[in-house]
C-alpha cells in the first residue's frame, strides 16, 4: 500500500505509507458527504470522489485539492464509480436516480448511457428508505472485456451491458436483487462475485447464471466482497444478520471461502469466520479491498483501516479515525488502495 482513500459520511480520509508505518495524512471534502471513490493504479494521483449532496469531485494531486466535474450532466447524488482496469481514462459513474455515465478523458467530461430504466424490471426497483427512488450502488467492469459491465441497482437488479452501455440486459434468474458490491478478477475473466442484502452469489459464466454457496455463512446480509490478488478461489465477504445490524447496531463480520478440489476434481468450498482483530468495538459493515500480494486484504470500518497478510486469519489496525468527532458512529462508504 502506498495510499488508501476512505470516504466516511462526513470526510474523505487519506492514509499514506507502507503497511508497517502508515499515517493518517489528512481529511478532505469535509463540507460534503463522500459516497464513493475510485483510483487507477497507473494514475495514483488522480482521485475521483462521488458525494451524496454535491456531485462528483476530481483531484490530480493525490487528494491535496479537488475540483467539481460533471456539473450540469451528472446528478447531485453520485453513488458508484469505476475505472477500466486497462485504461485509466475510461471511467464510469452511477447515480441516484439510477443512471450510468461514461467518461473517456479521465473524468472531466461525461455522457449518460441511456436506456437503463427502460428495462422491464425497473418498475420494481426501489430503495427502502426513499421508496420512490433507487440508485446504482456498484459498477464492475469485466477485466477480460472492457465493453462488458455489471451494474448493481439498489434495490432491484443486477443488470449488464456488453457494448459500453449502448444496450442493457435485464437481471437473470438467480442473480441477487439487493447488490451492494461486486468483484471480478483478471485471472478469471468469466467469474464474478456479488455481496447483496439478499445473500452472496457468484457466477462462472460472465453473469449468465449464478450460484449461491452459503454453507458456513451464518450472517447473510452481505455488504462487501473482495477476491485474493493471486488466487480467485479465495474470497472474503463482510456480512451481518440484517440491514439494521449492518448499518446501525454494529453487528458485522467477515467470512472467508477457499475453494479446494475433491477426489473427482469437483470444486468444494465453505465459509468460515475471518475477522480476528478486526472488531475492537461495534463494527458497521466493513468495506473490503484486495491488496497487491497473495493473502493481502484491507478493510475499512468505523474503527479505522485494517490489513491482513494471511487472508483474514488475523487483522492489524493500521490507523484509527480521530476520536471524539463522531467518526466511530459513521459507516464507511468505500475504499480505494493504490
Amino acid at each position: 500500500m502506498a495510499t488508501a482513500y476512505v470516504p466516511l459520511e462526513e470526510a474523505l480520509f487519506v492514509v499514506d505509507g507502507a503497511p508497517e508505518d502508515p499515517e493518517l495524512v489528512g481529511r478532505r471534502l469535509t463540507d460534503y458527504r463522500p459516497d464513493c471513490v475510485v483510483v487507477h493504479p497507473d494514475r495514483p494521483d488522480r482521485v475521483l470522489v462521488g458525494t451524496s449532496d454535491a456531485g462528483l469531485w476530481r483531484s490530480d494531486d493525490g487528494a491535496e485539492s479537488f475540483e467539481r466535474v460533471g456539473d450540469g450532466v451528472l446528478h447531485e447524488r453520485v453513488t458508484a464509480l469505476a475505472v477500466n482496469p486497462g485504461d485509466p481514462d475510461e471511467l464510469w459513474a452511477g447515480t441516484e436516480p439510477s443512471a450510468v455515465y461514461r467518461s473517456t478523458d479521465g473524468g472531466r467530461n461525461w455522457e449518460e448511457k441511456g436506456g437503463l430504466t427502460d428495462l422491464d424490471s425497473a418498475d420494481s426497483w426501489s430503495f427502502p428508505p426513499r421508496p420512490h427512488t433507487h440508485h446504482v450502488r456498484w459498477i464492475e467492469p469485466d477485466p477480460g472485456d472492457p465493453a462488458h459491465l455489471y451494474v448493481g441497482v439498489e434495490a432491484g437488479a443486477l443488470v449488464q451491458t456488453h457494448d459500453r452501455g449502448e444496450t442493457w440486459e435485464d437481471r437473470v434468474d438467480g442473480s441477487r436483487r439487493d447488490n451492494h458490491s461486486l468483484a471480478t478478477h483478471p485471472d478469471a475473466p468469466s467469474r464474478a462475485w456479488a455481496a447483496a442484502g439478499d445473500g452472496y452469489a457468484e457466477s462462472h459464466d460472465g453473469g449468465e447464471t449464478w450460484d449461491h454457496p452459503q454453507a458456513g455463512l451464518e450472517h447473510r446480509y452481505c455488504w462487501s466482497v473482495a477476491v485474493d490478488a493471486d488466487d480467485p478461489g479465495t474470497v472474503l465477504v463482510s456480512a451481518a444478520s440484517g440491514a439494521r445490524a449492518a448499518h446501525t447496531t454494529g453487528d458485522a463480520y467477515v467470512y472467508r471461502k477457499v475453494e479446494t478440489r475433491g477426489d473427482e476434481g469437483e470444486a468444494r468450498s465453505g465459509w468460515e469466520r475471518a475477522d480476528d482483530g478486526l472488531s475492537p468495538g461495534e463494527t458497521l459493515r466493513p468495506v473490503l479491498a484486495r491488496g497487491a500480494t497473495s493473502g493481502e486484504f484491507y478493510a475499512a470500518s468505523n474503527h479505522g483501516l485494517f490489513r491482513t497478510a494471511d487472508a483474514g486469519e488475523s487483522w492489524r489496525r493500521l490507523v484509527a479515525w480521530p476520536e471524539g468527532e463522531g467518526f466511530e458512529d459513521q459507516a464507511v462508504r468505500g475504499l480505494a488502495v493504490v
